[in-house]
């Protein structure tokens, strides 16, 4: 039987932190070379090295929002708890839009990470709420993998601009910071629900069970993502610059 809904999900939220010490350490890399302080430069954009890690990065918080996901429906979190949750994640998303106009006002962040976040928390939680039992969960996976090819099947030109980007259909990627479309993006959170599922019908400890003394430092930060995910960037550039000032570079 799955463990009290009400106790605390450290390995989750581990794994949160995982993903968070990691997307810290590629934003620091990336303003180091913004700020000419990595010798080479480096090409964020282009360069499998940094390419990748992204792709990783972005895959892993998504999963684990999927996983939340399970875990707050199986709780039996209600509508209004997870308004105000979205609120926060969409209203953190128009202040990135706003800061990254200020800093990149050629390739701002029109439809981020949290953008993304906050349409498919909707889409995910009304999907699992229909989509119930075994048979719901196989339909979610089957979505999931339809939403993984859909980009690669269902391309079209008409989805280049900027009214219709957001879903993921374009055949050329816009110009922004940070572009993460409904698709192909979908599926990775819902292939997160579905785990999320199975694993609390299974193996709950997965999730659920304690993490080792070294650890808790994630699982506390995993606790506060979306604060660490504000804040670490305006302190990073602020020091760059601090720095750089000093330097007279």
């Amino acid at each position: 039987m799955p463990a009290p809904a009400s106790d605390r999900f450290d390995r989750l939220d581990a794994l949160r932190g995982v993903a968070i010490v990691w997307m810290a350490a590629y934003h620091f890399a990336f303003d180091l070379n913004h700020f000419g302080l990595l010798d080479p430069r480096q090409d964020f954009y282009r360069d499998p090295l940094w390419t990748v890690q992204r792709t990783c990065i972005v895959s892993l918080f998504l999963f684990c929002a999927g996983l939340g996901q399970a875990v707050a429906l199986q709780a039996g979190q209600g509508w209004p708890r997870f308004w105000r949750r979205w609120a926060q994640v969409a209203g953190c998303a128009v202040l990135v839009s706003a800061g990254s106009a200020v800093m990149f006002p050629r390739s701002w962040i029109f439809f981020g990470v949290l953008h993304g976040i906050a349409v498919m928390l909707i889409l995910v939680r009304v999907l699992g709420l229909r989509l119930t039992g075994p048979g719901g969960t196989a339909v979610l996976a089957a979505v999931a993998v339809l939403a993984l090819a859909l980009p690669h099947l269902a391309a079209h030109p008409a989805f280049n601009g900027a009214a219709w980007s957001w879903t993921g259909l374009v055949t050329r990627k816009p110009v922004t910071e940070d572009y993460v479309p409904v698709l192909p993006w979908l599926g990775v959170m819902l292939g997160g629900l579905v785990a999320g599922r199975l694993l609390l019908q299974s193996a709950p400890a997965a999730l659920q069970g304690p993490v080792p003394r070294a650890l808790r430092p994630l699982a506390t930060l995993g606790r506060w993502s979306l604060t660490f995910y504000m804040v670490h960037q305006p302190v990073f550039i602020g020091a760059l610059m601090a720095w750089v000032a000093l330097m007279g570079r």
